[in-house]
């Protein structure tokens, strides 16, 4: 049950973050992207 709350909530919270501010969740996105590459030693 939590479980499905906590994914509820972050699917609001990305929409709301889409909705608010485009640009700054594309840089978001880019960010998370480019420090898993970097983890994992593709770039």
């Amino acid at each position: 049950m939590l479980l499905v709350l906590a994914v509820i909530l972050v699917i609001l919270a990305v929409a709301g973050g889409v909705v608010i501010h485009p640009l700054l969740f594309l840089i978001a996105i880019l960010a998370v992207l480019a420090f898993l590459a970097s983890r994992r030693g593709i770039a």
